[in-house]
């Protein structure tokens, strides 16, 4: 057995598929935030960034770096191990506080990423209920997908936000079973969001829990950034709200907010957090004082809806096709891998634009796309030129993929 042919043979066939990863080297900037710094092969160049998660700049906030300076220098760059062997931090414990008042819950506790948090919590809480059954929406995310497998419980999966689907699933099962259902708020592939006072009323009805992943709300929606639920005042009916620290805090991390019970029986069962190293306090820290000063300034979240309206308002002026949803995620539609890839290519050498394009299996074959995240700091000027870039990079992307196509061209 030649090892090492049969991982090049699955590399080659992801060239193939036009679905292998190229990572762009790319230097963020304090202060520069989209554009950042890029290490092209001719030397390096400015481009304009519209992909990031970072989604209105917290990374780059004066105060938040400050409380990372600060922590480090009183407690050093690492946590020394697990919160069991090495002690929890002074930074964890607040941050845990604060993100139990964001959500309006009993506790919250902290993990080191939004993958480990739901994989962690889904998989111990599933696996400690017997006969438990689980309900997860078809659009799920990667991680919620690996919690579930962990937790090796029965899943049923209902159609992307199909209420009367998930109805039809729950009424199959005695009402006395245990059952979790499981859904984001925000969906960052086609930028919808899910109907959760439907799905509650569900769960309250069919004797369920609900587990809501925020990941891509918290930060930017409701009255104090602590996501859709809060915005629809909805968040007392969660059972367990899953975040992350990695996207509009501009940090790393994540967690769960649910009550003491769940919480404990997380940190005492859940494999992803008993045995990961901990946040390093100076991190914590940094999180921290950014779910603050987001609960504190409702500026950067509203100036980003505003440019997120101007971007689609610019799109929808167009013959550009995109998914026109209520929120900050502008997912413009491809439809082919190898258009995609190369649109994302033209609009880096030839416009300063860095996209990613998203393909298979991220998203379905055919439903390939570049996904736009417009921020607070994307100048009408900005928005302008992608715009422009975009109407001819898919033009000329298209007209080479078809020409590509036809029978006895070449080239």
């Amino acid at each position: 057995m030649n090892y090492r042919d049969a991982f090049k043979s699955k590399l080659n066939q992801l060239v193939a598929e036009n679905r292998y990863r190229h990572f762009v080297e790319l230097e963020r900037i304090v202060g520069a935030h989209p554009q950042a710094v890029w290490n092209a092969p001719d030397g390096k160049r400015d481009v304009t960034v519209w992909c990031s998660n970072d989604y209105i700049g917290m990374g780059h906030h004066p105060d938040v770096i400050a409380a990372l300076q600060d922590a480090a220098g009183q407690h050093g760059t690492g946590a020394g191990g697990t919160r069991n062997i090495s002690g929890t931090s002074a930074s964890i414990v607040a941050l845990e506080q604060e993100l139990a008042s964001l959500h309006n819950k009993e506790r919250a506790l902290v993990l080191t990423s939004g993958y480990v948090a739901n994989e962690a919590s889904i998989s111990a809480l599933a696996g400690l209920l017997n006969d438990c059954i689980v309900f997860s929406d078809a659009m799920n995310h990667a991680s919620i997908i690996s919690g579930i497998r962990h937790a090796r419980v029965e899943k049923a999966i209902f159609r992307h936000n199909d209420v009367a689907h998930l109805e039809s699933l729950l009424a199959s099962q005695p009402l006395d079973r245990p059952k979790i259902i499981i859904f984001e708020s925000v969906y960052s592939m086609d930028g919808d969001i899910s109907p959760i006072a439907d799905i509650i009323d569900l769960a309250k009805r069919y004797n369920a829990l609900t587990y809501l992943d925020e990941v891509h709300a918290v930060g930017m929606y409701g009255t104090d950034g602590g996501g859709i639920a809060q915005m629809l005042g909805l968040d007392n009916d969660i059972d367990i709200i899953q975040g992350t620290l990695g996207k509009a805090f501009g940090t790393i991390g994540g967690y769960i907010a649910a009550d003491d019970v769940i919480c404990d029986a997380v940190r005492s069962y859940g494999s992803g957090f008993i045995f990961s190293t901990a946040l390093p306090p100076a991190i914590a820290s940094t999180a921290l004082a950014s779910v603050r000063h987001i609960r504190a300034h409702d500026k950067p979240r509203n100036q980003q809806k505003i440019q997120a309206e101007k971007l689609k308002a610019a799109l929808r002026a167009t013959q550009i096709e995109f998914l026109d949803g209520p929120t900050h995620i502008v997912p413009v539609m491809i439809g082919d891998a190898a258009t995609c890839t190369r649109v994302c290519r033209l609009l880096l050498d030839d416009y300063n634009i860095y996209v990613q394009p998203i393909n298979y299996p991220t998203v379905a074959k055919g439903t390939e796309r570049l996904r736009l995240t417009p921020g607070p700091f994307h100048a009408d000027a900005m928005i302008a030129h992608l715009v422009n870039a975009l109407e001819n990079a898919i033009s000329r992307a298209t007209a080479e993929s078809d020409q590509a196509r036809q029978p006895g061209l070449s080239g």
